[in-house]
């Protein structure tokens, strides 16, 4: 009897990471125990194993302190276990990687599939998002605080209806307002970033240099009226 779980794959509205839904069956000779009498050293592959199963059915970043307690390990071994697991799927370049986020720690799609996995979403019909949506978010990642009105003079376009969107799914929030004119800046979340599988917007690609110059972006929107 195989004790190996089936897997079922999903992937991120950013048409990003998949993630894993494994249903596991009862392994033979396994009984029911309460989680005060969990031993995970004795387990095949000890505690970093079992770390990693619990990876692998999250479907949201895990807090190492989460970890240490299902586990009744210290957080500072947990930790170790982590960026050894981290270490040890970069070294043997895994179509999938272990990152430390704002939200905690997950297993994404490795960065250097992502061609072949956005395919895969694109061509499945998959994508959540609309073009629209994805350079909204994207002006609004590089530009971060903006305004609706320097987000519209790059895209040309009204972005209202597609700012909500993006605030309704998460991705971007009201950050401040503008000093000299009192228009409501937008940025993205720590979970846009949880998403996207970053620690911080640091790790962006450099795409800025692409975009219109900040004050292009003013003379644009002053002749625009927008």
């Amino acid at each position: 009897m195989s004790t190996e779980p089936t897997e079922s794959a999903s992937t991120d509205e950013t048409g990003g990471a998949a993630t894993s839904e494994p249903i596991a069956p009862r392994a033979e000779g396994i009984v029911d125990v309460e989680p005060d009498e969990v031993d995970v050293d004795a387990m095949p592959g000890g505690a970093r194993t079992a770390i990693e199963a619990v990876l692998m059915v999250v479907e949201e970043p895990v807090e190492v302190d989460a970890l240490a307690q299902a586990m009744d390990l210290e957080p500072d071994e947990v930790l170790d276990h982590l960026e050894d697991l981290a270490a040890e799927y970069d070294r043997d370049m895994r179509g999938f990687s272990l990152r430390r986020t704002p939200a905690g720690w997950r297993i994404y799609s490795r960065a250097e599939y992502a061609p072949v996995v956005e395919r895969f979403v694109l061509e499945g019909k998959r994508a959540k998002l609309s073009k629209a949506a994805l350079e909204t978010l994207a002006v609004i990642a590089y530009r971060q605080p903006v305004s609706r009105a320097r987000i519209a003079a790059v895209r040309g376009v009204s972005v209202d209806g597609v700012v909500r969107t993006l605030m309704t799914r998460g991705l971007i929030d009201e950050i401040g307002t503008d000093a000299d004119h009192g228009a409501v800046l937008y940025g993205t979340t720590d979970y846009f970033l949880t998403r996207l599988g970053l620690s911080s917007l640091a790790e962006l690609p450099p795409l800025a240099p692409y975009l219109p110059e900040g004050h292009e972006v003013d003379e644009i929107a002053e002749r625009g009226g927008i």
